[in-house]
């Protein structure tokens, strides 16, 4: 089945505008550590949601996953664990770098690792390299990481006009530039669990489950190596912090966390970073031949609409003209990218 691929960008769009508004319910929380608040959506966006939907959507999920070969099981759950790493070192990245170099390297680096890597490691990119579709793919993959660029250029010139002063940060880039590297290097593994699936999406289809959902119990194993990771970061920083107690009530503040409302936008934001991912292997089962360019259309979607809510939360406010010119620009840029990305998928089908 060829697929959709025009529908394909349309899901990997819904994607990033989800992952894009995760952080949105986060903000809403109070008296909780980082470290709760983290792990308590994680189990939402990593375990929860993953099974339920799977459950949901699919045929015969626990016998899919028990016939699935065990080194097809463990490469989904590695890959998985080593985006784990991805994922908490990003911040650092923006801690000495700044938000424009920092998210350049970065998702830059996650870019072309987790859109490359897959074909590379098979032998396929000469191949596809050689097809005027896949000529055009590459094309809006360097479109991609072009806007990218472009957006972090806005990011640094915001920062100037509007006052961030660099001279108490922790800038140092050295320790940035490494710390972005593996961030980037990192981040990228998760297209490779996807990619290292293939057997169980096959299987799943066997047993019955519509091609649009193929990706879901992929996602239980993925998420599960990522959760891996995170918990134990966290429960490394429970124990030194000793919040735990925040879950139950308590805080080392008179004012105690509001529980319910807590739970809920934990749950909220969990779910939604999930659905990053729902959609995704929504979007990806339309790519065709090309399926490895989703990574790309994943993270060209998550910048675009991260950067739309931030006109949106007036965090682009009092800028230049010229600022804000150069962000939608890279803007632009983006939107264009998955078009063409889309329009060489659809001539591969």
């Amino acid at each position: 089945m060829n697929g959709n691929p025009l529908l394909g960008v349309v899901f990997h769009w819904l994607g990033g505008l989800s992952s894009a508004s995760f952080y949105v319910p986060y903000k809403r929380i109070r008296g909780w550590s980082w470290e709760i608040f983290w792990i308590t959506g994680g189990v939402f966006s990593w375990l929860i949601a993953p099974w339920v939907m799977a459950s949901i959507q699919t045929h015969d999920l626990l016998g899919v996953l028990a016939r699935a070969p065990a080194d097809t099981l463990f490469w989904c759950w590695f890959w998985g664990a080593m985006w784990g790493f991805g994922g908490l070192t990003f911040g650092l990245t923006m801690r000495y770098l700044g938000l424009s170099l920092g998210m350049a390297v970065a998702l830059g680096l996650t870019t072309i690792i987790g859109t490359m890597g897959p074909p590379i490691f098979r032998g396929t990119l000469g191949t596809l390299a050689a097809t005027t579709s896949g000529q055009m793919t590459l094309v809006g993959i360097a479109i991609t990481l072009a806007g990218i660029i472009v957006v972090a250029r806005a990011g640094h010139d915001k920062e100037r006009e509007l006052g961030a002063s660099t001279a108490d940060s922790e800038f140092n880039l050295k320790k940035g530039i490494a710390i972005a590297i593996f961030s980037g290097v990192m981040s990228g593994c998760f297209a490779w669990g996807l990619d290292a699936g293939a057997p169980i999406r096959e299987a799943t289809i066997a047993a019955g489950t519509h091609v649009l959902w193929q990706g879901l119990p992929v996602l239980c194993v993925v998420l599960a190596g990522g959760l891996t990771t995170n918990l134990i970061w966290c429960a490394i920083l429970i124990a030194r912090n000793r919040s735990l107690g925040e879950l139950a009530g308590r805080s080392a503040s008179e004012t105690r966390p509001p529980l319910a409302a807590n739970y809920g936008f934990a749950a909220l934001g969990g779910t939604l970073w999930y659905f990053q991912f729902f959609f995704y292997t929504m979007g990806e089962s339309q790519m065709g031949r090309y399926g490895f360019s989703s990574w790309t259309l994943h993270m060209a979607s998550i910048i675009l609409f991260s950067t739309l809510w931030g006109f949106s939360l007036k965090e682009w406010a009092g800028t230049s003209r010229r600022v804000r010119g150069k962000v939608w620009t890279g803007i632009g840029l983006l939107v264009g990218s998955t078009l063409v990305i889309g329009a060489g998928n659809y001539l591969a089908g």
